[in-house]
Parts: C-alpha cells; structure tokens; sequence
C-alpha cells in the first residue's frame, strides 16, 4: 500500500512538472507570436507622415509662406531700473537690423562701480568689450555684505548665535 501512494505521488508530481513545462513553453510561444507580430507591423519604409496641412486644417501649409515672407529682423529695445531705496541701478539696449546686432547693458556694483558690457554679434559670434566706470569704494568700520552697502544700514554683521529651534 505504501508504494501505491508513493507511485501515486510521483506520478502526479510527473504530471505537475510536465504541466509546468507545457504552461511555460505556452507562455514562450504567446511572447514570441506577439513580438512577429509587433515587428511585422512596423514599416519597412520607416514612418513617413505628412505635416499637419491641406483644406480646412488650422496648420497652413507651404502656401502659407506667400502670406506671411520672411522679412530680415530689425528691432530696438531699452529698459532701465533705477531703484534708489534699494541700490539697484542696471539696464540693457539693443538694437539690431538684418544680422548687425549690437547693444550694451550695465549694472551698478556693491562697490560703487558700474560694470559695463557692450557687444555686437556677428557672423562669426558674440564679441563684448567690459569695462568699469568709477572707483571701488569700500566702507569703513566692519565686514558689510552685498544688501547693506552702507546707505542707511546701521545693522552691522549678523549673528553667529542662534538659539533653539521653535516647536
């Protein structure tokens, strides 16, 4: 009897392991059609799709060029701040026409110079000419940082103690 059901439990573990075989070459077999599948549906020219255009479309097509020619670019622009409470002094200008571009920007340092850049691109890049305006200036009585340049700051350094975070 005892081997009997020794032979019964080999033979359904047999039949388990073959079943385990078959479920996974079934598995292999479903992977591999999906990918000749896959493959199958793709191009063999590549995707080639058309720009968005034609009658009706929002996108215009070439035509459109007629309706809008390009024109060489010509612009000018110049902004300044000049914000006395806080000591901040800088600006830009630009003015270009077809590929001449030139311009210039500048801002008022913490030491009393003014850092000035200008430029004109070419062809062949960027090309700036930096210079300083003024002399450095640097306060007397203590180490002062960039936002307290002296006018009307009478904080000095800040601390290095600091006490216990609050819960």
């Amino acid at each position: 009897m005892r081997s009997d059901v020794q032979l019964s439990v080999l033979i359904i573990l047999s039949i388990r392991a073959k079943m385990k075989v078959s479920d996974t070459l079934e598995q292999v077999s479903a992977v591999f059609a999906l990918l000749v599948a896959v493959a199958s549906a793709i191009p063999q020219e590549g995707y080639n799709y058309q720009a968005p255009g034609g009658q009706g479309s929002q996108f215009p097509t070439g035509a459109g060029q007629a309706q809008y020619p390009s024109v060489p670019a010509q612009y000018s622009f110049q902004w300044d701040v000049n914000h006395a409470p806080s000591g901040n002094f800088y600006g830009h200008k630009e003015q270009r026409e077809d590929a001449n571009t030139q311009g210039s920007y500048y801002v008022q340092l913490p030491d009393g110079r003014r850092l000035l850049v200008e430029y004109y691109v070419d062809a062949t890049g960027y090309h700036p000419t930096v210079t300083f305006e003024g002399e450095a200036q640097y306060p007397s009585g203590g180490n002062r940082g960039y936002g307290q340049s002296g006018q009307g700051s009478s904080q000095g350094s800040p601390s290095q103690l600091y006490g216990a975070p609050s819960k």
